[in-house]
C-alpha cells in the first residue's frame, strides 16, 4: 500500500479527532483514557480482533486506565490509508468508553 501523498494528508488528517503526528517519524499517536483498565483492556481487545481482521496491527501499550496507540504501516515505512481506516475504526470503537 502506497504512502499517503500530501493531497490526502491534508484532505484526512484533519478530520481524525486528537490524533497528532510523532515527530521524526511518519506515524500518528493518540491517548485513549477510560474509566479504569477493565474498560481500557476490553477496547484494547475489541480493537485487536478489528486489526486483526483488517491485517494491520497498532504499536500500543497500556498503563492502567491509558493506552498510548501509534499508527504507522511497517511495510511502507509512513502513513498510508490503512493507518486512517484503523483510526477512525478505534475511536468509534472508543465512543461512549473513552474520556477523551
Amino acid at each position: 500500500m502506497p504512502r499517503l501523498t500530501e493531497t490526502e494528508r491534508s484532505e484526512l488528517l484533519p478530520a481524525l479527532d486528537g490524533w497528532t503526528l510523532v515527530e521524526g517519524r511518519d506515524a500518528l499517536h493518540k491517548r485513549f483514557v477510560f474509566e479504569d483498565f477493565n474498560a481500557a483492556f476490553g477496547w484494547m481487545t475489541r480493537v485487536a480482533l478489528a486489526a486483526e481482521a483488517m491485517n494491520h496491527h497498532p504499536d500500543w501499550s497500556n498503563s492502567y486506565n491509558k493506552v498510548d496507540v501509534t499508527l504507522s504501516t511497517h511495510d511502507a515505512k509512513g502513513l498510508t490509508r490503512r493507518d486512517i481506516e484503523l483510526a477512525q475504526r478505534m475511536d468509534q470503537m472508543a465512543a461512549g468508553l473513552a474520556r477523551r
